[in-house]
């Protein structure tokens, strides 16, 4: 478990040719800006990574870390996920610009501020962020996923502690439409 001033850059996913280099799952805004921190961190804080940023590949940096240098020894760390300390970071410029690790935790209101709930986390399906939000009194197997966007997400108080969401009466259900039933 990393610990609480530690945010994640990205996580390494494989190895790419036969010298060691790895593709890694970048979070930062520009992917290939994942080496700009200096060295990073595994979850437990005891590996430390120096990431070379080399190439792309379908999206994703190629890095060389110091210390591998061949295909085995990159595999093995597939899976690793690459830590800094927050204070590497820089400060957001604007009001409404926040890292995710600010939203976890944070309670999740509803416009007339009946508290729905709390971020458990933030996820990218590729189609635009997601909050999964575990309602308030049920645990984390009833969480609920909401698109991060402006229409449903219309306020973020970072230094307030709280998020306000405005969904539909009907967000929850599920429609019946028997053309899309499968059928046996």
């Amino acid at each position: 478990m990393p610990q609480a001033d530690m945010l994640l850059l990205g996580v390494i996913v494989g190895a790419k040719g036969i010298k060691g280099e790895v593709k890694v799952k970048s979070f930062t805004e520009q992917p290939e800006d994942i080496a700009a921190y200096g060295p990073l961190k595994d979850a437990s804080g005891k590996s430390i990574f120096e990431l070379k940023v080399v190439g792309l590949s379908k999206g994703l940096p190629v890095a060389r870390i110091k210390g591998i240098s061949d295909r085995n020894a990159a595999e093995s760390l597939k899976g690793t996920e690459l830590y800094v300390s927050r204070d590497r970071l820089p400060e957001t410029k604007e009001e409404e610009e926040y890292y995710h690790a600010d939203l976890i935790g944070l309670p999740v209101f509803f416009q007339d501020g009946t508290k729905f709930g709390t971020i458990l986390r933030l996820h990218d399906f590729g189609a635009g962020d997601m909050l999964e939000i575990v309602p308030e009194g049920k645990g984390a197997k009833a969480a609920v996923l909401v698109p991060f966007t402006v229409d449903l997400v219309p306020e973020v108080d970072i230094s307030g502690g709280r998020v306000v969401v405005e969904l539909d009466e009907d967000f929850f259900e599920v429609p019946e439409n028997p053309e899309n039933t499968v059928k046996p």
